[in-house]
């Protein structure tokens, strides 16, 4: 007896040690290395956004879905292409899908003086954008740079592993920055959704403009691990993260 016990109390410490192997080897899709600081905030609609404290900014973790100026007066709902097409300041939800992470906005209600920022935060500025950037790892350099830049910057922004954002081959999102960014997509200028569309892009506004009427964006792709900062005409909708006031 003295021998088969300890014949299985190998054949078990081997089990165990292979078991332990295999699961400290596989990567989890939902691991994420978050270890900021988090709070909360709300806006008019009484919608409670998370936060996350990135460096030395405080940023929203979600995208904004408020339908209400701060001062009470409604932002338009252009739905329909030809709403869009017609309206001044507009909101609308993707292609009606229940399933899209926030709503799209136009530039103009970015701008618009009634404040579509929750008391206290406002439209990230390009400049604001960059600061982000780099604290994430990107050089000065490559911040300052039009299109794809900077190296696995965007998997810091993701939310971790494939959830919310279709899978491509070794980009993996990490969401190590705790921005959780989803791929919200975006309408273009003529009314039409965006395509590949949701779990595929996801494009955000920042408050810079230039004389031309071209406002600077940022845009993340599941295809790519890096971030493309472009300017772009102010027809397009585009989702919306803000930034606490310093």
């Amino acid at each position: 007896m003295w021998i088969y016990f300890q014949k299985n109390k190998y054949c078990f410490f081997i089990l165990l040690f292979f078991h332990l192997l295999i699961v400290s080897s596989c990567k989890k899709e939902t691991d994420t290395y978050v270890l900021n600081e988090t709070g909360f905030v709300s806006d008019i609609d009484n919608n409670v956004y998370k936060t996350v404290k990135i460096g030395n900014q405080w940023w929203m973790a979600e995208n904004l879905k408020v339908k209400t100026y701060r001062n009470g007066i409604p932002i338009p709902n252009a739905q329909s292409e030809n709403d869009w097409l017609n309206a001044s300041a507009a909101y609308c939800i993707y292609d009606d899908n229940d399933y899209a992470p926030g709503l799209l906005y136009n530039w103009n209600s970015v701008i618009d003086s009634s404040n579509i920022a929750p008391a206290g935060w406002h439209i990230p500025t390009d400049q604001e954008w960059k600061e982000l950037e780099i604290h994430l790892g990107m050089t000065q350099a490559d911040a300052n740079k039009l299109n794809w830049r900077g190296t696995n910057e965007g998997e810091k922004l993701k939310i971790g592993g494939r959830e919310g954002w279709s899978a491509f081959n070794n980009v993996w999102a990490t969401n190590e920055s705790g921005f959780t960014a989803l791929a919200g997509s975006c309408r273009l200028s003529n009314g039409t959704w965006g395509d590949p569309g949701l779990f595929a892009t996801g494009f955000w506004w920042s408050s810079s403009s230039f004389s031309d009427n071209s406002i600077w964006y940022r845009y993340l792709d599941y295809k790519e691990s890096r971030i493309f900062r472009s300017k772009i005409s102010k027809g397009y909708g585009f989702s919306i993260r803000c930034i606490k006031d310093y």
